[in-house]
């Protein structure tokens, strides 16, 4: 029986820095990005395929107030340009996918789910926001916009601006995740759970509703991860392993952490919030809640053996 593994990589690898955002520089971007997904399919695994939407969606934000201001339409709240991103990369990524394996001469199928990630309206991080999101503004846009619809501004750090700010939630439950384990186990390729999935909580029973937040992608993909039973959980970043005391003239790459060891990091500070530390989180929660391995590193090295850090559970 073949092992299924999900695979949680960036927006940012379809949507490079410095680039425009042109659907000709996505679907290059995709296509490598598919070349190196396939080699997991040779390593004998059934794949789950979750991925970032920051750079996506914060475009579909801008084309939102613009077009608001210039021809007044209604701008979609946070939830609905989620769904936007998730299919229109979903779709990007399933065609390129399709494109590398019908060039490897293999038929399967692949299969882009739009995926709700249910959260709790209690849940502390919507009494404290700090996810910035959306387009930079000025003080008075940001002050006349929040006092016109509640929204929360925070001044920009780096100085560029006023950005609105959304509660981070847990995700509690991926919906579909029955489904997703066996359209995956039957060999096919599903993409889900784009940009974290779309926040939605019950407003009242049996009635669901999105929400303004993002959650943390590699967290999502975690709890999908173990949600479907998977044999393992890649995390891709844009370095090819963990290091600890990084930037300094300490650093050092970890070829291979216990739970014990990534959460002592952790503690330590070793990770940085906005970049590593989220994803040494979601690893400790897959690797706590099944006993199995999670391999981070950058999309080179998926599928190279020994490539990447491995977390494990001793």
């Amino acid at each position: 029986m073949k092992k299924l593994a999900v695979v949680a990589f960036g927006g940012n690898a379809l949507l490079r820095a410095g680039q425009k955002g042109t659907i000709d520089e996505q679907e290059a971007n995709a296509y490598e990005a598919a070349k190196k997904l396939t080699k997991l399919l040779k390593k004998k695994y059934n794949m789950v395929v979750t991925h970032g939407n920051g750079p996506q969606v914060g475009n579909i934000m801008l084309a939102n107030a613009a077009g608001k201001q210039v021809y007044g339409i209604p701008e979609m709240p946070l939830d609905i340009c989620g769904a936007y991103s998730q299919g229109f990369i979903g779709y990007v990524l399933e065609q390129q996918l399709r494109n590398v394996l019908m060039k490897q001469d293999k038929d399967r199928d692949i299969v882009t789910l739009v995926t709700q990630v249910l959260v709790d309206k209690n849940d502390p991080a919507f009494k404290n926001p700090t996810k910035p999101v959306g387009p930079y503004y000025t003080k008075e846009e940001a002050d006349a916009i929040m006092k016109e619809t509640g929204a929360i501004f925070k001044e920009d750090a780096r100085g560029r601006g006023w950005r609105k700010v959304v509660a981070s939630p847990n995700p509690m439950l991926i919906f579909n995740q029955k489904t997703i384990e066996k359209i995956a186990r039957e060999g096919h390729i599903v993409i889900a759970v784009g940009g974290g999935g779309i926040p939605c909580f019950y407003v009242k029973e049996n009635k669901l509703q999105g929400i303004d937040a993002v959650i943390d992608k590699d967290l999502a993909s975690s709890r999908l991860a173990v949600g479907i039973r998977a044999d393992k959980l890649f995390i891709l970043t844009d370095i090819p392993k963990v290091f600890i005391n990084f930037n300094t003239p300490q650093e050092k790459a970890i070829d291979k952490m216990s739970l014990n060891e990534a959460k002592r990091y952790l503690e330590e500070g070793q990770f940085g919030e906005g970049s590593m530390a989220p994803k040494v989180r979601a690893a400790i929660n897959f690797v706590e809640s099944t006993g199995k391995d999670t391999i981070i590193t950058e999309t080179n090295l998926l599928g190279v053996d020994n490539g990447g850090t491995r977390i494990t559970m001793v």
